[in-house]
């Protein structure tokens, strides 16, 4: 199997303040849900520098913003998991 796909989500005290540490365990479970703990390295970031965006995730080059709780699944269902295989694929 080749190297995992990093995906940095911020956890600095802006987005803390936005829910990341509600956002974190639904990532967590959305990733097992869709089997890719071994397909994806979940790191934490001290700041991805979008903090008036809301929530941020990096997968490679690509910025996801304005996550939050409540449109987690769905921000993971149409921008994180395109922005996997693409990651995948390059």
């Amino acid at each position: 199997m080749g190297e995992k796909i990093a995906l940095h989500l911020c956890m600095g005290s802006a987005c803390y303040q936005l829910g990341v540490h509600r956002v974190l365990p639904a990532l967590q479970k959305l990733m097992q849900d869709h089997c890719l703990e071994a397909e994806i390295e979940l790191k934490g970031a001290f700041c991805l520098d979008n903090c008036m965006h809301g929530i941020v995730i990096k997968v490679g080059e690509k910025t996801i913003t304005g996550i939050n709780p409540e449109n987690v699944e769905i921000k993971f269902a149409r921008e994180i998991l395109p922005a996997l295989k693409n990651n995948s694929q390059g």
